[in-house]
């Protein structure tokens, strides 16, 4: 793992110890260099850097000890031998202790000894300088992955500020209406989106929509869900005389542009009109399950309808429903995210439990939050989206 030409430094008042010791380590590949004396030997540690230290601990002016204090002073971690012949028990302790690599003592009978003790002490700092290195890339990276969190997240709170002001109030009233909705987002971000507007002095509208997918790349859609259902009726509107206002032109308008956008992104969504004057609803179904469930009198049941996803078909059709609402009623409209909070183990039986539970609720939103404990939930696989719409709700 060490340097085959790793460049030594050996310190020694001896001149014949370092000599022998200098021919040695240069037989065996390295580069030598000499000193006789701790200065010196600081002198030239400072100006040659070598990858390792032999000093010997008893010298004038600096002796061993003292040297290897300066040298950890200069850098960390540089293997330092101590080769000496003092062999004074506290001066082999205290050198152990400075951080010394190994303690030989003179004379080396087997020179072998040290050139092992070399290239043990060198894998050693090898390991160490790599091992630095890696806990700098380490943390480098962290730094990066903290600072791309912080951006992030900076993203994730304007998208999230951004959806929630597209949102409608909550409760909303349209003279004997009232609209209430709720979002759950499994992630920071949802790909559910509700809404509802007045159309003119005796319409109101209002849809829900279940974007394919999770985070930010479906919240995107709602983004462009509610662009593209504000754009159509500011069109409809500027030609002087608002049509029908059909719920299936609606989302005909919306497949037509989710296709074209090329966004790899389909919606499930259904959305309807109530014309206060004649008392009537006007829905269409695309592709959203689970139906509404309509509450009235005590009892609940899902309205009739189906069709396809909006976005994923160019030739999807989608067809209007009628339908007479009661004086007195509500109508709740849900994501499929709903269902995984049902009992059954099976889609047909989590549905058939479903409007049990908007009747047990009493067919309000308050209801359905203690019902379904929408209060404690915690890691949800998917994204939960109600909107509650009712007139004369006891």
């Amino acid at each position: 793992m060490h340097n085959p030409s790793a460049k030594l430094l050996i310190i020694d008042d001896d001149e014949v110890v370092r000599a022998s010791l200098a021919a040695y380590l240069e037989d065996s590949g390295f580069q030598v260099l000499q000193a006789e004396n701790g200065l010196q030997g600081l002198e030239v540690f400072e100006r040659d850097q070598p990858d390792l230290v032999i000093c010997d601990l008893r010298m004038p002016q600096v002796d061993g000890l003292e040297l290897i204090r300066r040298i950890n002073k200069l850098t960390s971690d540089m293997p330092v031998i101590v080769v000496s012949g003092a062999g004074v028990m506290s001066d082999a302790v205290e050198a152990l202790r400075l951080g010394a690599a190994d303690y030989l003592i003179k004379p080396l009978e087997d020179l072998a000894v040290l050139e092992h003790s070399v290239r043990r002490a060198l894998d050693r700092y090898q390991l160490r300088l790599e091992n630095q290195r890696y806990r700098d890339k380490l943390e480098a990276a962290n730094r990066e992955l903290q600072a791309s969190l912080h951006l992030l997240q900076e993203d994730q709170n304007a998208g999230r500020q951004v959806q929630m002001n597209m949102l409608p109030v909550t409760p909303w009233q349209a003279d004997d209406l009232q609209f209430t909705h709720q979002i759950i987002p499994s992630l920071y971000l949802s790909g559910d989106f509700v809404d509802y507007f007045r159309v003119d002095e005796h319409r109101v509208a209002f849809y829900l929509a279940d974007v394919s997918g999770h985070g930010a790349s479906s919240a995107f859609v709602t983004v462009l869900l509610k662009f593209m259902t504000t754009r159509l009726l500011y069109e409809w509107k500027r030609n002087g005389v608002l049509p029908e206002f059909k719920p299936s032109d609606v989302l005909g308008h919306i497949n037509r542009g989710l296709i074209n956008c090329k966004l790899g992104k389909h919606v499930t969504m259904l959305g309807g009109v109530i014309d206060e004057q004649s008392g009537q609803l006007t829905y269409s179904i695309g592709g959203h399950l689970p139906l509404p469930v309509l509450f009235s009198e005590g009892k609940a049941s899902y309205l009739d309808g189906r069709g396809l996803p909006v976005g994923l078909f160019a030739e999807a059709t989608y067809n209007d429903l009628v339908m007479e609402l009661p004086k007195s009623f509500s109508l709740t409209l849900m994501s499929d995210g709903i269902l995984d909070l049902l009992p059954g183990d099976t889609l047909k039986e989590k549905e058939a439990k479903l409007p049990e539970l908007v009747a047990q609720a009493g067919g309000s939103l308050d209801g359905l939050r203690q019902v379904l404990g929408l209060a404690n939930l915690h890691d949800m696989p998917d994204d939960i989206a109600l909107l509650v719409l009712s007139r004369n709700l006891a």
